[in-house]
């Protein structure tokens, strides 16, 4: 017993002695440090926090909630990344199965003749045999060097790199569907106040006719208001047509029938407040879907890294069985044809053509590749805040700009209505005036379509709401 022992443990030495060298890892990327991320100084609103998880309840519209609702339990947008996280835990659970003992049952059976002038002398030779065989077989890899506990979490890791994406495409849906919606809103808003613009400047129009008749006017004042009122109607035209296209992108949104947006009203739309955090730092990590999947995914080469290392290492794999085993049917059952066995065996890698070192290059390159991507991701995700944020600041200031403009146009509406009643000024002052409002209350809903929008694209590069772990050694040894 003690002689075995002692081959044994001159075995193991002689196999950590002789296996093939890991070569030094001399091209790792660095990643980039989030706490050196900030924003540029001169991107600021007045209010600070971050997004809700279901941000657009904030516009208190609950046609938009219903519409994402919907959306995010049936739409066909999100099977395909559904159907990526169940083939990444397949592969997770295949790695973890891999890592537990397995017990095989085996029968076999046969007739065979045995050669007169081999191994066999007579009676065995030149004669006929059935030989019959069952047996279990019980095999348990040791993994003293950790390759399937890496492994596992690098399946893991894909795992939840996957679910990540899936939050991600879910905030790009409800993001898409909220566009939609707002610019369909916009839409009837538009509508009916050029629709009020049509009817003034046909008065305008009938104005002309008349001035002419009395010689007041000249045949080119008359085109020209008729001018205007075929680029009015011309307007109505294209927004009638903007408008079908955004219904039917929102129904091919939602995966819905022909009669699914039938119940939709015209609403007047709430400003989501505006929220930008006066810092970027580790906090964005648990708020970008996309980054922190680009994140795991790095977590997940190291591990797959940490495996190939192992498999330059001898492996110990514990084997048993029992079984029967008779060249006589009759005599299988006896206790003489019982066979057991039971011990370790090891496998070293001594010279494999370079298999293992190329294996583990390939790994080391996988993951400078997604140390790469990440970084990239990492600038991108600061520039998408930045620009979000520029977006939102240059669409209030339009605005406020739009509102004092507007401010000015109804009051040189209540003069010339003024004057119109003291006989100061003509019917075409009063209708000029009226329209150059109605002009700036239409640009005042392309522009409020614009803040929206801007808002909601401020919201998704906030990461919507989105919590996940920046804990990720942590998290990953929970799970497994």
């Amino acid at each position: 017993m003690k002689l075995s022992l002692g081959v044994l443990a001159l075995s193991v030495s002689l196999a950590l002695a002789g296996c093939a060298s890991i070569p030094p890892d001399a091209q790792r990327l660095p990643q980039q440090d989030l706490a050196t991320v900030q924003l540029a100084a001169d991107i600021h609103l007045a209010s600070e926090g971050w997004p809700a998880a279901q941000w657009w309840r904030q516009f208190r519209d609950p046609q938009l909630d219903q519409l994402v609702e919907q959306a995010l339990a049936a739409s066909p947008g999100l099977d395909v990344a559904h159907a990526r996280i169940g083939s990444a835990l397949s592969a997770f659970d295949a790695r973890h199965a891999e890592r537990g003992p397995r017990v095989d049952v085996n029968a076999a059976a046969n007739r065979q003749r045995y050669s007169g002038n081999g191994l066999m002398p007579a009676p065995i030779g030149g004669n006929y045999y059935n030989e019959a065989t069952v047996g279990v077989q019980a095999h348990y890899d040791l993994d003293w060097w950790g390759r399937h506990k890496a492994q596992i979490a690098a399946a893991l890791g894909e795992v939840n790199a996957r679910r990540a994406e899936y939050a991600m495409a879910e905030q790009m849906l409800a993001a898409e569907i909220a566009k939609h919606y707002f610019s369909m809103q916009n839409g009837w808003a538009r509508m009916d106040n050029l629709h009020a613009l049509v009817a003034l400047q046909q008065q305008l129009v009938a104005d002309k006719e008349k001035r002419i008749a009395n010689g007041l006017a000249v045949s080119d004042d008359h085109l020209s208001a008729q001018t205007r009122l075929s680029l009015l109607q011309q307007q109505i035209a294209m927004l009638e047509t903007q408008i079908v296209m955004e219904r039917e992108a929102l129904r091919a949104l939602l995966g819905a029938d022909g009669t699914a947006l039938a119940s939709l009203q015209p609403k007047e739309a709430q400003a989501l407040p505006h929220a930008l955090p006066g810092k970027l730092g580790m906090e964005l990590l648990a708020r970008r879907p996309d980054l922190q999947a680009a994140r795991w995914r790095v977590q997940a080469s190291l591990s797959g890294i940490e495996a190939a290392e192992a498999a330059f290492y001898p492996d110990i794999d514990l084997g048993a069985s029992f079984g029967l085993d008779a060249i006589k049917l009759g005599k299988l059952l006896e206790s003489g044809s019982r066979t057991l066995f039971i011990g370790p065996a090891l496998s070293l890698p001594l010279f494999d053509s370079g298999r293992l070192q190329a294996q583990l290059a390939g790994a080391r390159s996988e993951r400078n590749e997604l140390i790469a991507d990440y970084n990239q991701n990492v600038y991108n995700v600061v520039r998408d805040v930045a620009q979000a944020g520029a977006r939102v600041q240059g669409v209030e200031n339009q605005l406020r700009l739009q509102q004092e403009n507007l401010r000015a146009s109804e009051a040189q509406l209540r003069n010339a209505n003024a004057r119109l009643k003291q006989g100061l000024a003509d019917r075409a002052t009063q209708l000029s005036a009226e329209m150059t409002v109605r002009g700036q209350v239409d640009l005042g809903m392309q522009l409020q379509n614009q803040r929206q929008n801007a808002e909601i694209g401020l919201t998704v590069a906030l990461g919507g709401g989105y919590r996940g772990s920046s804990d990720f050694s942590a998290n990953a040894t929970a799970q497994q």
